[in-house]
């Protein structure tokens, strides 16, 4: 019984048949189509985002076995803040700040990520350290003061 895997990142509810699903499983001979239809079923609640999937197909059979990863923590941040893009370098070497995040939707990305190792103040951090890498404010302020601020206790993360 042999079993290969792919690795796809799609858009959720929106994979199709071409590149990079279809050329990867159509020589393991597996209805390519029947797969995509489940792809979108499952990634339907993530529209708009990337999601990561894996299909295990076994090469024996052709029954194959879909799961869905949760989206990159950048994608969360975006549909939270209804943006397409994160910041921009300008010409001059200047970075455009995208906007601001509540301390509560970072939160919630944070509780959605079981990827991220650590208890939930960890995550929390984590995904501010993204904040601050993708030039995203968090309440209005620099995510670095946000997390001294919540590693003097100053904000509280329960």
């Amino acid at each position: 019984m042999s079993k290969e895997t792919v690795d796809v990142l799609v858009s959720g509810g929106k994979a199709t048949p071409a590149p990079p699903i279809g050329p990867a499983l159509s020589p393991l001979g597996v209805n390519v189509v029947n797969v995509v239809k489940e792809i979108n079923d499952k990634t339907s609640t993530f529209a708009g985002m990337e999601v990561p999937v894996k299909i295990v197909v076994d090469t024996d059979t052709k029954k194959f076995t879909i799961s869905v990863g949760t989206p990159p923590v950048t994608s969360m941040i975006k549909k939270e803040m209804k943006l397409e893009m994160l910041s921009k370098v300008k010409e001059d070497k200047t970075r455009t700040v995208p906007g601001s995040i509540s301390l509560e939707a970072v939160i919630k990305i944070a509780k959605s990520k079981d990827s991220i190792r650590g208890g939930l103040k960890a995550k929390v951090k984590q995904v501010i350290g993204t904040c601050q890498s993708s030039g995203v404010l968090v309440d209005n302020k620099n995510p670095k003061d946000i997390i001294q601020e919540i590693n003097e206790g100053k904000i509280k993360i329960e």
